[in-house]
């Protein structure tokens, strides 16, 4: 299948590893040119170097906090100047810390707001001028499954990133006659960091290792594994393409199968 993303130019944040990394790698593999930001200057820099050398690709690194609302109008400034516009965008960005609800200040809480839900507003007002002038695009949220079924003790990430997820399906109405469109992948256990950060705060929880810990999660999960930022990322690239030109406002889950719920 041809994903007709040869020539276009992508925004991925956020992607200098993780689900941001392997949507970007899935983009530049299909010929689209990239624009990469990431807080870490040296790690984004060696990406991009990266995905050049794989696939011969133009990829502008950027440092980039989705914290900051500078920071995120560089971005786009820097990407408009070097590439001419946008067609493409993955709003993306690492996830709050983990904890109960006693357990955060209104601090933490405005944190969260500023780095989940507040970024993807910015990011996407930031882009969505430049696509109405090349007559559309397409907008990616990654959000986690936890906006379909909350997990306990991610008590930030399922508040912000349940508004995400409504955000996107609001602007999928308002901005199809544009022929923008916007959709939300909804990771499950996907092998990155951050999960195995939290198998790892388990593990001390519980007592136990962490390969008993991956086990049980495993268990859960129909499939019995982990996901791949290669699968998380081929399918981001999908909902990006032309290919998917009649799906908008969806919520995508890549999760092996874990999720019950029908809706």
């Amino acid at each position: 299948m041809d994903l007709r993303l040869k020539g276009k130019v992508a925004m991925v944040a956020a992607s200098s590893k993780g689900l941001g990394y392997g949507i970007a790698q899935a983009l530049a593999q299909e010929g689209a040119s990239l624009s990469i930001g990431s807080r870490n200057e040296k790690n984004i820099e060696a990406t991009a170097d990266k995905l050049r050398n794989e696939t011969g690709v133009p990829v502008l690194a950027t440092v980039l906090d989705s914290s900051n609302p500078e920071s995120i109008l560089q971005w786009t400034a820097v990407t408009l100047k070097e590439f001419g516009g946008v067609d493409k965008l993955v709003v993306n960005a690492g996830g709050p810390p983990a904890g109960k609800f006693e357990d955060f200040s209104d601090e933490d809480w405005q944190a969260a707001f500023e780095l989940n839900l507040f970024s993807a507003v910015r990011m996407i007002r930031a882009a969505i001028p430049s696509m109405r002038e090349r007559g559309g695009g397409s907008i990616l949220t990654v959000t986690s499954m936890s906006v379909k079924e909350p997990i306990d003790v991610l008590i930030l990430s399922n508040v912000m990133r349940s508004g995400v997820t409504s955000l996107v399906k609001s602007l999928a109405t308002q901005l199809a006659p544009d022929n923008i469109r916007l959709n939300n992948l909804m990771p499950g256990r996907i092998n990155t960091d951050r999960i195995r950060s939290l198998d790892g705060l388990n593990s001390e929880k519980q007592g136990v290792s962490v390969a008993q810990i991956q086990a049980a999660s495993q268990a859960q999960i129909p499939l019995g594994r982990y996901g791949t930022i290669e699968e998380f990322g081929r399918c981001g690239a999908f909902l990006l393409s032309d290919a998917a030109s009649y799906i908008t406002g969806s919520s995508i889950a890549v999760d092996g199968g874990v999720l019950k719920t029908v809706w």
